[in-house]
């Protein structure tokens, strides 16, 4: 059983590899901005963005697609290609779900 949050579990993991904090303090220091205020409206901004965040991502998004395609070529089976395929569906699947937040 292929797990449909993989994907998203692998993005977490490479954009928490960094401690965001020091530039959060930066900016509230250079701002005059509080904060929690300041954390408030990165988490707020960037949820409320909903799809324009997802597609903000295309870079990420397409270089991981496209990985998937060429380990699938690399491989030359159709047992890959196949397997190329469920992973593409399930980023698409990812991808097109509405947000539960927009209007």
């Amino acid at each position: 059983m292929t797990d449909p949050h993989a994907n998203f579990r692998a993005e977490v993991a490479c954009y928490t590899a960094t401690d965001p904090m020091p530039t959060m303090q930066h900016l509230s220091q250079l701002t005059g901005v509080p904060l929690d205020e300041l954390i408030r409206y990165v988490l707020v901004k960037y949820a409320a963005s909903a799809s324009d965040a997802l597609l903000s991502l295309d870079p990420i998004v397409f270089r991981q697609m496209r990985e998937h395609v060429a380990r699938a070529e690399a491989a030359d089976t159709d047992t890959a290609r196949l397997a190329s395929y469920h992973a593409l569906r399930e980023m698409i699947a990812w991808l097109g779900q509405p947000s539960e937040h927009t209007d």
